[in-house]
């Protein structure tokens, strides 16, 4: 009962006429920053929060719209993921297995539609886990050290494998590649530059918009020209902009699966969502069966990674809220915005500003709320950018591309690596390697490699603190039944 009136409470302060303008302005700037690929949440969020504080925000207003940004950063990553085949940030990665080739399919605007609406699931399915569970999730939280973190990414490469049905090989080597240009850079630990080549220009490692812009913008470019000379592939626009109630029905089960799981994984701090929505993915994959279409447009493949990284988003609160941890790079962030306030985060927070917490939680549903009505009108107005011909698109595209690597450094290798990662994008996707393995990879790589250094520096090197606990040697099981069991169901499957 006492949750029920914090909760009221917190609906007081969200459903003030002014944080009501500020979640809404939020939800719709965060919308546009995560529809342009390479700036996610993170940058969203910190490019708000010194106006926040410059325009003199109470603390409230101010968590309401850097919270509002990264919802609707979350909402808009799938749309450029969908209609280019370009995440908006890491999370989107794995909604550009199915939507896409619903949009060459003349669906782009159910994928639009149908994923805008998971999402609003994913994200009160989440909420509303905040509001019941936070104590204790956070606390269960504490039970993940570095050695369970690094079971944790294994178990994450292990479902990598499973993504691409029969080419777990190809699959394994994208991860290899995307796990070896993760170390590309300074080491944190020794100080030792590592395949650098003694260029200056990569000491601080390959960036991540130079290598998901090459990667998916620039190689879809090639293959989007080499498709117009050859009169193939181009997208077909079917005119039906929502989804309907069948569709809805149809992925129901697997929607609210992704969210639960999603929810639970941002919950643990660092974990996020590029985590839950490959996990996601492979999880309704191997439930969908083999004569599933996953890969091929089935909208289930774009429902279920949704939900998740926006269940996540959610989920990665609660570490903030009640440990004073950042679950997310962009939570982290949003902590500094409350340093501004003189304001600490964790436990004593809930009884020192229980107005403030409360009412960030009641924000989120109702930014929720707003998300949804914003972007299930537009849905035609993305959609329309399929009707866009190719000799306007691919200028377009390569111009966002190419300002948005520019912006990170200011330099002209930045644009010159972009365009060797597209050409071996190109190369790779025509050999028919898959891509989202390969982000994975490198997203993932170097908190892998800092939680194995962790959990090794804590018994001087004995490996042993990698399978101690119950977690870790849960992790390590699921592991080796997803490499096992999928190729022995495809052996007998053949047999049969």
């Amino acid at each position: 009962m006492d949750t029920l009136q914090y909760l009221a409470t917190g609906f007081g302060v969200a459903l003030t006429l002014n944080n009501l303008m500020v979640a809404a302005i939020g939800a719709l700037v965060g919308t546009i920053v995560g529809m342009l690929p390479g700036l996610g949440p993170i940058n969203g969020v910190a490019i708000l929060m010194p106006l926040a504080f410059a325009l003199k925000l109470p603390a409230e207003t101010a968590l309401i719209l850097l919270a509002a940004v990264y919802m609707g950063c979350e909402f808009g990553g799938r749309i450029s993921a969908i209609l280019i085949n370009v995440p908006g940030d890491a999370g989107a990665i794995m909604t550009t297995l199915d939507g896409y080739p619903m949009a060459k399919k003349g669906l782009g605007g159910v994928a639009l539609s149908i994923s805008a609406w998971s999402s609003f699931i994913g994200s009160f399915i989440a909420t509303c886990g905040i509001v019941l569970f936070a104590p204790l999730l956070a606390r269960w939280a504490l039970a993940f050290g570095p050695a369970e973190y690094f079971a944790l990414m294994v178990f994450a490469f292990a479902c990598i494998t499973g993504l691409m049905g029969d080419a777990p090989v190809k699959a394994a080597l994208a991860a290899v590649i995307g796990l070896a240009l993760a170390t590309v850079g300074l080491d944190s630990n020794s100080g030792v530059y590592r395949f650098t080549g003694g260029d200056v220009h990569l000491s601080d490692g390959i960036q991540f918009i130079v290598l998901v812009i090459g990667l998916f913008s620039i190689s879809e470019i090639l293959l989007m020209l080499e498709q117009h000379f050859m009169n193939t592939g181009l997208i077909k626009n079917t005119g039906r902009a929502l989804f309907n109630l069948k569709e809805v029905a149809y992925t129901w089960w697997s929607t609210i699966r992704s969210s639960v799981l999603g929810f639970v994984i941002g919950v643990l701090p660092g974990a996020g969502a590029t985590i839950a929505s490959a996990m996601t993915y492979t999880l309704e994959k191997r439930l969908a069966g083999p004569d599933a279409k996953f890969g091929e447009g089935d909208i289930r493949g774009v429902a279920a990674p949704e939900a998740a990284n926006n269940a996540s988003a959610a989920g990665s609160f609660v570490p903030m809220l009640t440990l004073g941890v950042p679950g997310s790079g962009t939570t982290a962030v949003m902590m500094g915005a409350l340093a501004l306030y003189n304001i600490t985060p964790g436990p004593a927070l809930f009884t020192q500003n229980p107005a403030l917490v409360w009412g960030l939680i009641a924000s989120f549903f109702v930014a929720n709320f707003i998300l949804l009505i914003i972007n299930i009108p537009l849905v035609g107005v993305f959609a329309r950018m399929l009707q866009t011909p190719n000799w306007l698109l691919v200028p377009a595209i390569l111009a966002v591309s190419t300002v948005g690597v520019y912006s990170v450094h200011a330099t002209t290798f930045d644009l010159v690596l972009m365009s060797v990662f597209g050409v071996l994008g190109y190369l790779l996707r025509k050999q028919g390697v898959p891509m989202a393995p390969l982000i994975l990879g490198f997203v993932l790589g170097d908190m892998m490699e800092q939680n194995l250094r962790r959990a090794l520096s804590i018994t001087n090197g004995e490996v042993g603190i990698l399978y101690e606990s119950t977690i870790s040697i849960g992790l390590w099981v699921l592991s080796a039944l997803m490499l096992i069991v999928p190729p022995l169901l495809r052996l007998r499957r053949r047999a049969s």
